[in-house]
């Protein structure tokens, strides 16, 4: 694929589950830099490599590696601290707190001064267009406010990568520009995405380069455009259950 180095290395991944193979040997390159799509039918695998790739779970054989550094096993806390931060399907956000206290205390775990957290929260909350409801606590925002939230979260120290599972599902047209916007705008400055979606206008528009899974092994990898033209993508998609 790219030849730039890999900020991050999957070398060879396994999971499974009873006699489920969830993941089968899967290897794939996040180059520095890249906006990178992983999609696949439903139960294809996706979902399962992310939770290796944050810590979630211990893959049952290879290694992922964060530059030279191998993480694999490594706690979610310690790969955040590292520079690895999560998004997940089913938002996260502190629903008792308010918008604005969800950044600070996002900001203060990640070690930022009083000063830094107020600074840094106040550009996010008026980059993801949040002031109407930044004092509103969290869990009065709308689906689509919550996930802008949790972005603003994962940024107030920007990671070395961040993995993004369904970001854009049932989110609101304006907030999708609105949570497509910043990913442009990170990636511009340098920042390293994983993109998990079954929207695939959303994966060309964002990833130049592409893999796809399907029964828990990658069946294409490579520029975007070719690997959906890939007839055995098109046949996953079509002859499997998916959205």
């Amino acid at each position: 694929m790219n030849m730039i180095h890999p900020i991050i290395k999957v070398d060879s991944i396994s999971k499974r589950f009873g006699g489920n193979q969830a993941v089968d040997h899967v290897s794939i390159d996040i180059p520095q830099g890249s906006i990178l799509g992983l999609i696949g039918p439903n139960g294809s695998g996706k979902t399962t490599v992310l939770n290796m790739l944050s810590g979630e779970l211990l893959p049952d054989e290879g290694a992922v590696f964060l530059g030279d550094l191998n993480i694999t096993g490594e706690s979610p806390s310690r790969l955040v601290q590292l520079g690895i931060t999560r998004m997940f399907q089913m938002t996260k956000v502190f629903v008792r707190l308010s918008a604005i206290d969800n950044l600070l205390i996002a900001g203060q775990a990640l070690g930022l001064s009083k000063s830094e957290c107020h600074e840094r929260a106040d550009m996010l909350i008026k980059e993801l267009t949040l002031q109407p409801v930044q004092y509103l606590d969290a869990g009065q925002l709308s689906g689509g406010q919550k996930k802008l939230l949790e972005f603003g979260m994962c940024f107030m120290v920007p990671p070395k990568v961040a993995l993004l599972d369904e970001p854009f599902a049932a989110v609101h047209p304006v907030m999708r520009q609105t949570m497509s916007q910043f990913i442009k705008d990170r990636h511009q400055k340098g920042q390293t995405f994983l993109l998990v979606s079954h929207d695939m206008p959303i994966i060309k528009e964002l990833c130049e380069e592409s893999v796809c899974m399907n029964a828990g092994k990658i069946i294409a990898k490579g520029k975007t455009k070719d690997v959906l033209d890939n007839a055995e993508v098109i046949e996953a998609y079509l002859g499997g259950d998916h959205d």
